[in-house]
Formats: C-alpha cells, structure tokens, sequence
C-alpha cells in the first residue's frame, strides 16, 4: 500500500510539472527554487492577499503581489497615495518577507492612451523573452506604469539577466527599466554557505 502511495505521488507531481506554477509565477519546470522555496513563497503571497482583501475586499482585484525567495513585488492601481502605502506597510509586515518594491499606482494618473502604450510595451517585451532563446519568459513577471518597465523574476546566470535588461532597453518609448531580477545563486536556500 505504501510503495502504491509513492508511485501515485511521484506520477502526480511529474504530470503536473510541466504546466503547474507555484508562488511568482514562475513555471516549475525552469524554476531553481526548492519545492519548499515554492511552497514558502506560496503560502507568503496568499496570507499577504488574505490580509488584503479582509482590509478591504477591492483589492482582492485591483492588488497583485509576486513572492519570490521572500522578496515581495506588488502591482495594480488604488484610489489613494495612503492606501499605496498602507499596502507596502502590510507587505513588510508579513512573515519571512526580505524586501518589497511597489508599483503599485494611483488611479487618475494615468489615462486610457498612456495605459494602452504600458500594455503595448509589456507585450513587446514579453514576445521578445519568448522568441530570445537565451533567455526562459516564464520565469519572469512584467508591469510597465507609465513607460517604465518594472520586471521581477529569476535569471540562470549572469547573462541570461543581461540578455533580459538589453532586450527591455530596445523597447521603444521605454522611460525606465526597473529591474528585481535574481540570479538562481542568489537565492537564499541555494547559495553554499
């Protein structure tokens, strides 16, 4: 009974790890997290939405927030400058957390054209990752407020994250690049001590 158990666990996790995503996104098939990297970082962003939508339930909907190896990466759009920093506050607050960077906007500051030409230069750049073989798309979470592209996510090597910062820098009308990208020795459960 045991050893059916084993292989019905193992048949689970290897049919699902091809398409299955924990935590920021990032497919698991390319992801060098741990599997407990995963679950901690899954269980950190829905305590931290939990906590959000019991302050005030818009934000189950208008509040994204990405975690990766503890570090908090949150988008979306509120009514209120207080309420961006009320939100940062609570992100800071959850437990295990190591940093946070906010992109999160208030709403009026931006109209529908800048927001059309933030969702263009968001689809430029993420066909761009996916045609660049050099480069894994998955492992990446892009948000472009007001032409500045704020991209999080985790890069194999040093060249692979220089791949992404060029390809992000050839889009056009691109203000910013705002980079919170991680290389896979960088995290902390995979670093030798």
């Amino acid at each position: 009974m045991k050893k059916l158990f084993s292989l019905i666990f193992v048949l689970c996790l290897t049919a699902c790890s091809s398409a299955t995503q924990f935590g920021a996104g990032v497919n698991i098939t390319f992801d060098p997290r741990t599997i407990g990297m995963q679950i901690d970082d899954t269980i950190m962003q829905k305590s931290l939405s939990a906590r959000l939508a019991l302050v005030d339930k818009k934000y189950f909907l208008s509040i994204q927030s990405e975690v990766l190896d503890g570090r908090i990466f949150l988008s979306g759009k509120v009514d209120q400058p207080e309420e961006k920093i009320k939100i940062t506050k609570m992100a800071w607050e959850t437990k295990g957390v190591r940093s946070v960077k906010n992109a999160i906007t208030i709403k009026g500051q931006s109209n529908f054209k800048n927001t059309a030409k933030d969702i263009l230069i968001t689809s430029q750049l993420r066909t761009a990752l996916i045609l660049n073989k050099k480069t894994k798309s998955r492992n990446y979470t892009l948000e472009t407020v007001n032409k500045n592209i704020y991209i999080f996510g985790i890069a194999m090597d040093e060249d692979e994250k220089k791949e992404v910062m060029e390809e992000a820098n050839k889009i056009y009308d691109v203000e910013k690049v705002i980079p919170s990208i991680y290389l896979a020795s960088e995290l902390s459960r995979t670093k030798i001590n």
